[in-house]
């Protein structure tokens, strides 16, 4: 037998579900510390996402509990829609299974793999099925499952289903046994919890962690995020390859037509437009076209001015929420929040919105604290590679108080949100751990650091002078018997007169020093309550 057919006969389909059995690293369970995180990372997302889609606001119960050996169950539980029953085993047992990845609109999970990956690494670590509660509604019955995933065939393989008592009206509840280690810090779970409710306040967390310690993060608003709206796929945004699939997969009869209705910001006559520069007819039929054609029309779509994308489909936290977030976790003595106007890159709308918080327990030597977030979600890992640490190293804190050496993050009691939304951000792997650097987004990261900034520099030069004030009566006041003697000598005045005088001179300073001191307080609240006031004006 010839050695081809030998090989040919070792060649098979492999599952996507086996691909990640052996690369679970991509998906963020590379070490049983980051396991834990990614695990009740993926559950909160998806908790957080359905809240949201059904305008309920979100209150979600997080319990982590050691059973020794490294092995933890963690189980989250939230007050969402629920799942109808027949679609619980695919979206928790299948990888790549979802709602949202062919949608243009923000979402925190778009894959369809976050939650069966977190049930994929329990069932590799420990063999035991995922457990999941839901329910949709008082008048249904709530159903129990127990689940593997076969990962030869990546199908869902139900162990157990029954209809169950569950005390919740409706929601979900997901329970996992997974090998994992518990450690606090800045890449924990605690962490992640924290940075989660300083970006949805409009969410009640608690949480219980593996030392019974119970963690309460309430909401900040009763406000829900606006809902964001789908939109079609921007022209600019679409390459040849996903051009070809389109052109065959249309039922459009025109060209003109499915230009027009395939894609956002396209009318007939910027439909023409794109025909009439590609050399194309308008009332060509869009299955027929060959890789020549459809390469003038790609070159033809650069070569055309078209409207930006819609922003409907994307929803900002917003500066006030924002600052509000921050405010109810992080204590501090000066905040700011700043909102970009949108912008695209690839044809993909995105909002940068940036927040600050000076002041506090860090000393003025250590380096700031940087949280970064994408579509409301926390990325704790992968700093270094990410575009809004590069567009804070890029930015020049010295004018603003701070020191800086050069390549390096600035040093101070500051702490930093960069928060990205966007209908697809561009995140450097599975795992969604950083922000690749396009030019687009670095350039708006750090035109919104530099707006933070300049607020923020004004403060802390204001503070200074008042501090310098101070510290100028001070020395005035530690010499004053010196200065009495000395005019008591040159004058004749009585001693005591003159430093009476001097004192009630003193008074006038320390008062005056204490209401420019106040005054700078209020100034600052009322310039950003004036901010808020004319972006809501606006909105209106």
């Amino acid at each position: 037998m010839a050695i081809a057919e030998e090989l040919a006969k070792k060649q098979k389909d492999i599952s996507v579900a086996e691909f990640f059995e052996r690369n679970r690293h991509l998906l963020g369970f590379d070490n049983k510390r980051k396991a834990l995180l990614t695990v009740v990372k993926e559950a909160v997302d998806n908790s957080l996402d359905a809240c949201e889609e059904a305008k309920m606001l979100p209150e979600i119960n997080i319990q982590i509990v050691e059973m020794g050996n490294d092995r933890f169950r963690i189980s989250v539980e939230d007050n969402g829609p629920g799942i109808v029953k027949k679609q619980i085993p695919n979206i928790f047992a299948k990888l790549l299974y979802g709602s949202k990845f062919h949608t243009m609109k923000q979402a925190r999970g778009q894959q369809g793999i976050g939650i069966s990956a977190a049930v994929l690494y329990a069932q590799l670590t420990t063999g035991r099925p995922a457990k999941i509660w839901s329910r949709i509604s008082p008048e249904h019955p709530a159903h129990y499952y127990e689940l593997h995933i076969d990962t030869q065939k990546n199908e869902p393989e139900i162990v157990k289903e029954e209809e169950t008592n569950w005390k919740k009206e409706h929601g979900t509840k997901i329970e996992l046994d997974v090998d994992a280690t518990y450690q606090k810090g800045d890449q924990s779970v605690d962490s992640y919890l924290k940075q989660t409710a300083i970006a949805n306040p409009h969410a009640t967390i608690v949480y219980t962690n593996p030392k019974a310690e119970q963690l309460i993060f309430p909401r900040a608003t009763d406000k829900l995020p606006k809902e964001p709206i789908e939109i079609k796929p921007h022209p600019y945004g679409v390459e040849l390859g996903i051009m070809l699939k389109m052109v065959k997969n249309t039922e459009c009869r025109t060209l003109q037509s499915f230009l027009t209705q395939e894609f956002s910001r396209v009318g007939p006559q910027t439909a023409k437009e794109i025909c009439d520069k590609a050399g194309l007819f308008t009332n060509m039929k869009p299955g027929e076209l060959q890789l020549p054609h459809v390469e003038k029309l790609v070159d033809a779509i650069k070569n055309t001015k078209i409207i930006s994308p819609s922003t409907d489909c994307i929803v900002p936290i917003g500066e006030d929420l924002l600052e509000k977030g921050l405010r109810k976790e992080v204590a501090a003595e000066f905040y700011t929040a700043v909102s970009r106007s949108p912008d695209v890159y690839k044809g993909i709308p995105f909002v940068i919105e940036v927040a600050l918080a000076y002041g506090g327990q860090q000393t003025a030597d250590e380096p700031i604290r940087l949280l970064r977030f994408a579509n409301r979600v926390p990325l704790l890992y992968q700093q270094g590679s990410c575009a809004g640490t590069k567009s804070v190293i890029q930015t020049n804190w010295k004018p603003y108080g701070l020191s800086q050496s050069q390549g390096a993050m600035p040093a101070g009691p500051l702490t930093v949100i960069v928060s990205m939304v966007s209908v697809w951000p561009p995140f450097t792997s599975e795992a969604k751990e950083a922000i690749a650097h396009y030019p687009e987004i670095i350039k708006e990261m750090k035109l919104a650091l530099q707006e933070a900034g300049r607020r923020l520099g004004s403060y802390v030069n204001k503070k200074r002078r008042v501090s310098d004030q101070q510290e100028r009566v001070n020395i005035f006041e530690n010499y004053i018997p010196e200065v009495a003697d000395a005019l008591h000598r040159l004058t004749g005045i009585s001693k005591e007169k003159i430093v009476e005088s001097m004192k009630r001179m003193l008074e006038k300073n320390k008062e005056y020093i204490a209401a420019h001191k106040e005054a700078h307080q209020v100034e600052a609240k009322d310039k950003k309550e004036g901010q808020v006031r004319l972006a809501g004006f606006e909105d209106e």
